[in-house]
């Protein structure tokens, strides 16, 4: 029985000693492990072009630095799930950045489908401000209509209207802001082409546009950019600059 005893005792010191010598161990480990700490410091808008400029070169509507210096990448601290997709990654202050490559990508898919319609077949509505200038320059050089200020709900849905007429195309800046016309293009089944910012939900929508869809510069660079390959496809004339659409470029910094 002592002897017993005796081994059972020296088995339990075994097991306490190799016990502490695996939390020894395992502490060692914790500590050489090397923590990697959150990225604070935040890009420059400067630095996401150097990196553009590196990148394929595949051709693209206009440079990518330009979506840069016109601040259509810069999209809003609320990142809808319908959005998340565009977003190349957050600023140090919380705003998305959307995904320059992708932004040329969708212009080209919105124009290839644009040009299937006429310009009396489409029309363009914006009800922000900042855009009122870039949609009025945007029909006079293309001749589709367009609607500033405020979009007359049920114009293309209400017969009995007396202004009430009919249209197969229809673009919007925001479908928040211009939810009357892109309800009355569902109703009647018609295809939507919308600038979305990070914050928007695209229900509704048939070719979404991402790009900052709040500043003059931004929305003036992307109706520039429609307006001329449309008028490419479609053989008519276009001289208009992009300053007349947007202004003067300025650098954007963070």
């Amino acid at each position: 029985m002592k002897e017993k005893k005796k081994d059972f005792e020296e088995t339990k010191v075994e097991q306490e000693l190799e016990l502490h010598e695996k939390k020894k161990n395992k502490k060692e480990r914790i500590e050489d492990v090397e923590i990697e700490k959150p990225e604070t410091k935040s890009k420059t808008d400067k630095a996401i072009e150097e990196e553009l400029k590196k990148e394929s070169k595949k051709e693209t509507l206009i440079p990518l630095e330009d979506y840069v210096k016109y601040a259509a990448h810069l999209g809003t601290k609320v990142i809808t799930p319908h959005m998340r997709a565009f977003v190349y990654r957050r600023r140090a202050d919380g705003l998305a950045v959307l995904n320059t490559n992708i932004i040329d990508d969708k212009i080209k898919d919105a124009v290839e489908f644009m040009k299937k319609y006429s310009p009396d077949e489409i029309f363009l509505t914006c009800k922000r401000e900042a855009g009122w200038p870039a949609v009025e320059k945007f029909s006079e050089v293309t001749g589709i209509k367009a609607f500033t200020k405020k979009y007359p709900a049920g114009i293309i849905t209400n017969l009995e209207l007396e202004n009430f007429f009919e249209k197969e195309l229809i673009i919007i800046c925001d479908p928040w802001l211009d939810k009357n016309a892109l309800n009355d293009a569902n109703k009647v089944k018609r295809p939507v082409i919308s600038l979305c910012d990070a914050n928007n939900l695209t229900t509704g929508v048939t070719k979404i546009i991402p790009c900052n869809n709040k500043s003059r510069k931004s929305i003036g660079l992307i109706l520039w950019i429609l307006a001329r390959e449309y008028c490419k496809a479609r053989k008519m004339p276009f001289s208009a600059k992009l300053e007349d659409f947007a202004g003067p470029a300025e650098e954007t910094s963070e």
